[in-house]
This record gives C-alpha cells, structure tokens and sequence, in this order.
C-alpha cells in the first residue's frame, strides 16, 4: 500500500482542481457577458443563443453519473487529466468558430472537459478531510472556485474593451493545457490512509449506482438542486445581461458589475452557509431559510419595480448569497447514502442541477422568441420588457420547485447516517 500523501502534495493537487474548477465557472458563466457578441457574430435567434450555452450543460449532465462512477473506482488524476486537454481543445475551437455549428461543437467539448472536475474535487475532499468538515471544505473550494464567475462578469466585460472574445477563449484554452499538464505530475488518488482507488468492478458499481437511485432520501436533495442550481445557472449564465440591460437600462458595465456581485455573494455564500451548517450541526433548516429568501428576490425581479442602483447592487449581492444555499445538498445526499460512495451520491445530485440549466437556457430563449415583434438593430434581436420578463418567469417557477422540496430533506445531524438493511 502505497505512503499517505503529505500534507503539502494533499494542497497541491487540490490548488490545480480547484483551479481547474474556477476556469470551469468561467466557461459556464462567460455567456451572459458576450451574449450580444455571439449574436452579432453568429446571426442567431434568442432560442439558438440559449442551446449554445445550454450545450455546455447538456453534456454536463450527462457525464455527472459517469464521473461519479470513475472517482469511485480509476480516481481522479487520470479523468482529471483528460478532462483539462478536452477543454483545451474545445476552448480553441469556440474561439476559432467561423460559425454557429462549430461554435456548438466547442462548447459542447468544453462542458465535456469540465463536466470531470466539481465530482473530482468532492472526491478528493472526502478522502483527504475529516466527514464533519466536508460541506465547510466544499464552501472553501467553491468560494475559490466562484473565482472563474466573478472574472466572467465585470473583468470579463473591462477586457472586451480591449480585446476580442476570441481572444479571450484562446487564452482559457492555453490554461486548460497547463492544468493537464500540472495534474499529470502532482495529482495522486490515494487520500489519507494511503489507501489507491479500487478497481473498477461492473456488477459493484451498478449495485452501487442503483442503490443511490433507489434511496428515497436521495431525489429531495437532486430536486432542489435541479430547481436552485438550474435556475442560476440559466439566470447568472446567460439571462441576467439581457435582463438588466432591457429592463432597467443598465449599459453593459453596470449589468456586468451586477453580475459580478451576483457570483461574488454566491461564493461567499458558498463558505458562509456550509460553515454555519457545520456549527449548528444542522442542514435542513439553513436550507429552507436561504431558498426563502431566493425565492422571494425572484419575484421582486419579476415585479420589474425600478430602484435606485445601490439598492440593486446590495440585492443581487444577497440573491448570491441566498443561492448559495443548494451548496448544502451535496451534503445532504452524500450523508444519506454509504461512505464509499460519495462520488456517485454527489453526481447524481449535481445533474440536477445541470439538467435544469441544459433545460431552461433554451425554453427562455424559445418563449421569447415566441412573443419576439420582429424588431433587429445591428444584427440582434431586440425584445420587449413583457416578453422578457415573461421568459424569465420559467426560470423563478423552477426556483420554486426546488423551495418545495427543501422542505422533504432529511435532516443527518452533518454525519453520515446511511445504515446497511
């Protein structure tokens, strides 16, 4: 049996995951930053537009219980490493994309490179770290990771000034290929005993998968990720420019900084409400508090009620905050299902999530498109604050499922409490 890593290399693989998550946050968010570029650039549609960012979360979602399956028994350097080279390449391709169709094939080989790295990372997180710290250390990593959403909001914006958006995706494509290259030499699987990652066994695997999916417990915590994290990521992903900037007339920099404390809240919200789960020892009731608020700020943006922007800027600050909130139900499901497999458990919970955002980017973009009155200025559709406001509405509806759920989690005390019948 192979040495416990040191605490030194146990930091130095989870700096590159976690570095490789913020440029993952990045390519899931940069959307809503140079939606009017890719609609310039490629003369597209409102529901065109909405697949091309979904296509980063259709292959997400896919690839969430396949990823499970694979850090559970290869580990995650080697998928890890795959992983970062796919997103090299797809992110050279989006840059170069002389079309709508190759854009679609590069974005959806970046969401394949990417899908690999979140899953991973919680991996490596219940290996290397103490069961009761685990959703302070996902906070952690996420704060650090939510690094890569808060670059696509106004620093995104302030190099656009400057520089093509082309331009920008080369560059992510020249980090991917350095994280792979970093992985390969510093990123080992075995956690703190030492112990390597089994070896891939079909009929364990499937008895395994099976037994997360039969779990009653499971599904409550999948559905307020599908209703919570879908619906930011199809509002922080690609709607909430358009949104801004339509319903209350916020040029592109202002739209960008309201974006930036979005993502900003979130990743402190990420650290802040695992950190006080953990100490109260306690999920569900934080849970159903934070999805309170998230739902009640959903509607106020319905309400198109116009304040002054200070106002705005606090409140998109606390919608990151209250969002961050379904952070929690990686928790919840890993707690409810065996120790050995917290890979599959926390996958399984994390393709709700992208379903929801593969789902919703385009059903926004189709509603709108609908009501669309035929109105073009410099190649782009514009639409009315009704027609928008009315798109936007099936995301705050989704909010609201996953609110509804909230209140179905069992509550585990912040330990596993999975008993073998």
């Amino acid at each position: 049996m192979p040495p416990a890593p040191t605490a030194a290399a146990r930091n130095a693989a989870l700096a590159i995951v976690i570095a490789a998550y913020v440029l993952s946050f990045f390519h899931r968010f940069a959307p809503a930053s140079i939606a009017t570029d890719l609609a310039a650039a490629f003369q597209t549609s409102a529901a065109s537009l909405g697949v091309l960012a979904a296509t980063y979360f259709y292959i997400y979602t896919i690839m969430q219980i396949p990823t499970g399956i694979l850090v559970d028994t290869i580990g995650p350097r080697r998928i890890l490493i795959t992983g970062s080279v796919l997103a090299a390449v797809g992110s050279a391709m989006f840059a170069m994309a002389p079309n709508l169709d190759a854009a679609l094939i590069g974005r959806t080989l970046i969401g394949l490179g990417v899908s690999v790295v979140f899953i991973a990372m919680l991996k490596l997180i219940a290996l290397w770290f103490d069961e009761r710290r685990f959703a302070t250390m996902v906070g952690l990593a996420m704060l650090l990771g939510n690094a890569g959403s808060i670059l696509a909001g106004t620093p995104l914006a302030a190099i656009l000034e400057v520089a093509s958006w082309r331009t920008v995706f080369l560059g992510a494509a020249a980090i991917s290929a350095a994280i792979a290259i970093a992985s390969a030499f510093l990123i080992r699987d075995s956690g703190q005993t030492g112990r390597p990652a089994p070896r891939f066994d079909r009929t364990a695997v499937l008895t395994g998968l099976l037994g997360v999916l039969r779990n009653r417990s499971t599904w409550p915590a999948v559905i307020v990720n599908f209703g919570w994290a879908g619906s930011f990521f199809a509002f922080g992903g690609l709607w909430a420019t358009p949104y801004l900037m339509r319903i209350h007339e916020l040029d592109r920099v202002a739209a960008a900084n309201h974006l930036s404390l979005y993502f900003g809240g979130f990743a402190v919200g990420c650290l802040a409400i695992g950190t006080l789960s953990d100490r109260l020892g306690r999920r569900k009731p934080v849970l159903i508090g934070a999805g309170l608020v998230y739902c009640a700020l959903w509607l106020l943006w319905l309400s198109a009620l116009r304040m002054p922007i200070g106002v705005s800027y606090a409140l998109f600050g606390l919608m990151g905050l209250a969002t961050a909130s379904f952070s929690l139900t990686w928790a919840c499901a890993k707690e409810v299902n065996p120790p050995h497999l917290s890979g599959m458990s926390t996958s399984v919970t994390n393709m709700g999530g992208f379903l929801a955002g593969a789902l919703l980017q385009p059903t926004v973009g189709l509603v709108m498109d609908l009501g669309w009155d035929g109105t073009v200025v410099d190649g782009v559709r514009q639409f009315s604050p009704g027609v928008l406001l009315l798109g936007l509405s099936v995301v705050a509806a989704t909010s609201f499922v996953g609110l509804v759920a909230s209140f179905f989690i069992r509550e585990t005390g912040c330990r596993n409490i999975w008993k073998a019948d």
